[in-house]
Parts: C-alpha cells; sequence; structure tokens
C-alpha cells in the first residue's frame, strides 16, 4: 500500500520518517478507533518512536477517532489524558467519524474500552474494506462475535482479535518448548476482576482463556464452573478427553501464569504477561501482539482464526450459564445455538 510521504511528515515525528526514507521504505498508515484504551497508548509508543528499543517497523499510527463510553468508568475517567498523550505526544490527528478516519488509513485498530460498541464500530470499517484488529474482548457476546465474523466473510474483509498475552514471550517459549512433548493438559491463571456490563469472564478473564486455547489448540466439548467471591475455576473437557482450566483470582495478587501438563514433563510458568514490563518501558510487553498486527495488515492472513475465537467465546458464554446453574457443565454448542 503506497502513502504520500509528504503528508506523512506532517502528522508524524521527522526521525519516524528519516528513518523510513533511509531504507526506501513507506509505512502504512493505521488509525485507531478508540482512544479510551490504555493500549492507544501503548501502541503508539511501539509504533510511532523509532528510537524505543521495543520500536515495531512497518506501520505509524497517524489518525484516531476519539469514541469513548460517559457510563464505563474505565473510559470515562481515561479518555482525555490517553487523548492528549496521543495527540501531542505521537502526532496522531483526530478523525470526525469512522468512516473519515478509514478514508485517511490504510488498516484500523479497535480499541474501545466498551466491547458493547464494536459491532456498530467495525461496521463502516468492513464497508471501507480495511483490515482490523479488534482488541479484547472482540464483543460483549457471542452474538456479536458471530455476526462479525459474518459481516467479515460478507465483505471479504480479514479482521482478527486475541488477547496481548498469546503473544507474550513466555506463551511462545512454552509452545516451541520440544521438553514438554504433546500437551495433554494445561491451567493457566490470571486477575478476574468482573463488570457488570459484560458476562464475567470477559473483561479480564479472556486473557487467561485465550492462553489456555494457545496451549491446548481447539475443540472444546464442555466447561463446568465454579464461582466464588475471591475466585472463579472453569475446568473444560476437550473432545480428544484433554482436560484444561483457567483460575481466575480476585482475592490474591495480580499475577498470571501457566502450568503444562506435557507428555514429557511439566511444564510451569509465571508472569505470562507482566513480566516484560520489567524489561523496559510498559509498552514492550504489548511488543509481540503489535508485531503480529502489522503482518496481519500486511498480509491479511490472521494470526487466529475467526472460528477459535468464536470458540473462545462460547466458552466464556458457556462458563456464564454454568454458574448460573451452580456449577453443571454445558456443552459449547449450547452456547452456539442460543446465540443463533
Amino acid at each position: 500500500m503506497q502513502i504520500e510521504f509528504h503528508r506523512l511528515l506532517k502528522v508524524i515525528p521527522a526521525a519516524i520518517c528519516l528513518s523510513l526514507a533511509a531504507w526506501g521504505q513507506q509505512p502504512l498508515k493505521l488509525g485507531i478507533i478508540g482512544l479510551d484504551s490504555s493500549h492507544a497508548v501503548r501502541f503508539a509508543e511501539l509504533l510511532n518512536d523509532p528510537s524505543s528499543p521495543n520500536h515495531v517497523a512497518g506501520a505509524v499510527i497517524v489518525a484516531a477517532y476519539k469514541g469513548g463510553s460517559p457510563g464505563v468508568a474505565e473510559s470515562a475517567n481515561r479518555i482525555e489524558r490517553f487523548t492528549k498523550e496521543v495527540t501531542e505526544k505521537w502526532h496522531v490527528r483526530l478523525a470526525p467519524s469512522i468512516p473519515e478516519l478509514c478514508s485517511q488509513v490504510d488498516a484500523v485498530m479497535l480499541l474501545s474500552v466498551d466491547a458493547r460498541q464494536h459491532l456498530e464500530q467495525i461496521r463502516p470499517v468492513f464497508a471501507a474494506k480495511r483490515r482490523v484488529y479488534i482488541d479484547k474482548p472482540m464483543a460483549a457476546s457471542l452474538k456479536d462475535v458471530m455476526e462479525i465474523s459474518r459481516l467479515s466473510r460478507e465483505s471479504g474483509v480479514p479482521f482478527f482479535s486475541s488477547s496481548s498475552q498469546r503473544f507474550s514471550k513466555a506463551i511462545v517459549d512454552l509452545c516451541g518448548d520440544p521438553t514438554i512433548g504433546r500437551v495433554e493438559g494445561a491451567i493457566t491463571f490470571g486477575p478476574m476482576p468482573i463488570e457488570p456490563y459484560l458476562p464475567d469472564l470477559f473483561w479480564y478473564g479472556v486473557h487467561s482463556v485465550e492462553s489456555l486455547y494457545t496451549l491446548m489448540g481447539v475443540g472444546c466439548e464442555r466447561v463446568a464452573r465454579v464461582h466464588t467471591d475471591g475466585e472463579d475455576s472453569v475446568t473444560g473437557l476437550w473432545k480428544d478427553g484433554r482436560i484444561g482450566e483457567i483460575r481466575g483470582l480476585r482475592s490474591t495478587p495480580r499475577t498470571t501464569g501457566a502450568i503444562v501438563f506435557g507428555r514429557k514433563r511439566v511444564a510451569l510458568s509465571n508472569n505470562l504477561f507482566h513480566e516484560q514490563n520489567h524489561q523496559g518501558t510498559p509498552a514492550a510487553g504489548y511488543r509481540g501482539v503489535v508485531e503480529q498486527i502489522v503482518k496481519f495488515f500486511e498480509t491479511g492472513v490472521a494470526p487466529v482464526a475467526p472460528e477459535e475465537t468464536q470458540e473462545i467465546f462460547a466458552f466464556m458464554e458457556a462458563a456464564e450459564v454454568s454458574k448460573q446453574r451452580h456449577g453443571a457443565p454445558v456443552l459449547l454448542a449450547e452456547a452456539m445455538e442460543a446465540a443463533r
């Protein structure tokens, strides 16, 4: 995708342009929908600062649609601060509407905190034929996830959605460790605060579920959930007889981890994501997912298939039903049928 280089000079730091010009490359122009997420700031730092040791090359953020949800504290309390940093520090211009944003960029990152907005916000992106990354959670219901997938197929525009934790160094290392052997089961754990406007696992439990699926693969048949004020345990039975579990933590320190039960050995990893924050700025922990986003925008090949993302959301909605049924097992197929 080609851009007019003289226009780029007006909206991003000169150092970026000089660095790219030296290599004879022109970056993809990216747009953000939703400046109420801290990811808007972190992604801008990774993409728009070539002096950073964690810089991701190949794209720059040039425009954003501010968005926001006044009724959601995580949005209302942060959007002005994040907007100021993204526009003033990283020279990102504001667009008055999503269609106008799409007219200025090659691809879009949908980062709005309120997942209830994602379906309507993505419609004009598909209409404009712009590839799109959708931040976690992809939507506020399995039904909306399925509708977004349908719109993607109908428009011929690919998308992908994922927790950043899937691409953390710790998870990647576990998946690539030949000494573990075939994964026969796994337990992942992490913080799980609950937002009342979303199913319980969607807000933060999705990180642990995404990690579990990265280790186990697709094929979960049913889940059962035990819920207390301080913790959740959701156990899934895969069709091939393997067992995977996530533990959502509310009364213990905010840590993440995984135990992998391999055919050759059992492996344990702590701090799947947050350990990377100590390798530099807080943005460092997002380098893996941003690299995947840029690669997806360049190739159109999603690193996570829509079918896998759909199963992840069926897992989480089935866990919600299991809670309502006091821990009784619930088939993912039941959750899928209810969403149709």
